[in-house]
């Protein structure tokens, strides 16, 4: 890559980061509502250890579920309808003709949602350390290697939506329609330990529950074994979203 296609990438990621931060809705979901969400609860229920989380307080539990939100926000909402608002604006087609490229320009998409993320993570965790002195057990280099996990399969999985949808109003209905449905059903916003038998079977068929399950066993240092199946559950779904997102923007010419 050249140094002024370098330029030109730097000066569109700046671009795009711009953009997200002026979205009031990715920018308050991914900054502003995982922290008043830890705080309201956090004034509610504190953080004294409790048999109820194994030992761990409710804040303990919370914030790698709050963070799976996060991801959720970025991944299912901000970064497809991003991309769904360029196609259908015949934005791609302009870079094709230039150094850049669209496929260069979806990556830097992909980078700017991926670092607002890890944005909200470090503004999470440290207002959740400071405020109540959540304990992570685990060791970062395993966070962090569940966390790039978490994110490559829901950002997969808006990637996929944006290749499924023929037009931004379908990619957006798909996108809301499983954000709302996940945040909900996965124990991203409360704890599952408070649903009903029926509703945790149910969750079990939703990513953003595996998403939170990985995060949850990892801050605490649980076993592998004890989440497992969440690991491969987000393997497969990240490689079959790519995979099959591929394919179809392959067959496609309205990019």
């Amino acid at each position: 890559m050249g140094g002024n296609t370098m330029k030109k990438v730097i000066a569109i990621f700046q671009t795009e980061s711009r953009l997200f931060m002026r979205d009031f809705f990715a920018f308050f979901f991914t900054f502003a509502f995982p922290v008043f969400m830890l705080l309201l609860y956090g004034s509610i229920y504190g953080n004294e250890p409790t048999p109820y989380f194994d030992g761990q307080g409710t804040m303990d539990v919370s914030v790698p579920a709050y963070a799976a939100m996060i991801i959720g926000v970025t991944g299912l909402m901000a970064f497809p309808l991003t991309i769904s608002t360029y196609k259908e604006q015949k934005i791609y087609k302009r870079f094709d003709a230039s150094p850049v490229g669209k496929g260069m320009i979806m990556a830097v998409q992909a980078a700017v949602n991926v670092s607002m993320t890890i944005i909200g993570f470090v503004l999470l965790f440290v207002v959740g350390k400071l405020v109540y002195d959540i304990r992570i057990q685990g060791d970062w280099f395993t966070i962090a290697l569940a966390m790039l996990l978490s994110i490559a399969c829901i950002f997969s999985l808006g990637f996929f939506f944006t290749a499924l949808s023929p037009s931004t109003k379908i990619n957006n209905l798909l996108c809301y329609i499983s954000y709302f449905v996940m945040i909900f059903l996965s124990g991203a916003t409360m704890p599952k330990e408070l649903f009903p038998n029926v509703i945790i079977k149910v969750s079990k068929f939703l990513p953003l529950t595996h998403v939170v399950n990985t995060l949850q066993g990892t801050f605490r240092n649980a076993p592998v074994g004890q989440y497992r199946d969440s690991l491969v559950v987000l393997a497969a779904v990240m490689v079959f979203c790519i995979a099959a997102g591929a394919l179809l923007y392959k067959k496609k010419s309205w990019m």
